[in-house]
């Protein structure tokens, strides 16, 4: 505990400044990590997302295939057939073409007789 009066005590600024950048460096590590797993948690988040929106992609694929299907004239002909429905194929002479074109008439339709 004697020491010489001509030796060179620390000074109380320069063991602050050495606590100081302890405690900076501690906080840049908590940070560093902070950092680090948030990333990797976006990442995750990210995948998450790609793989519901290739889902989604492969049941809308899906679906429109199914409607394609459904929407198919031999199968609704095979089917009402087969449920024993009135309706008949009719011929295209038959068939009206209407034209899509809007007309400038001022006329109302009504349905009642």
């Amino acid at each position: 505990m004697n020491r010489r009066r001509d030796q060179v005590r620390t000074p109380p600024s320069v063991i602050f400044s050495v606590i100081l950048a302890f405690a900076i460096m501690a906080a840049g590590g908590v940070l560093h990590v902070f950092y680090k797993n948030r990333q990797i948690q976006v990442r995750r988040e990210i995948d998450a997302i790609d793989r519901r929106v290739e889902h989604c992609r492969l049941e809308i694929r899906t679906t429109e295939m199914r409607m394609d299907q459904l929407l198919n004239r031999f199968v609704i002909r095979k089917q009402l057939e087969e449920n024993g429905s009135k309706l008949r194929p009719i011929s295209l002479a038959v068939v009206e073409e209407i034209d899509p074109a809007p007309t400038h008439r001022r006329s109302v339709a009504s349905a009642a007789p």
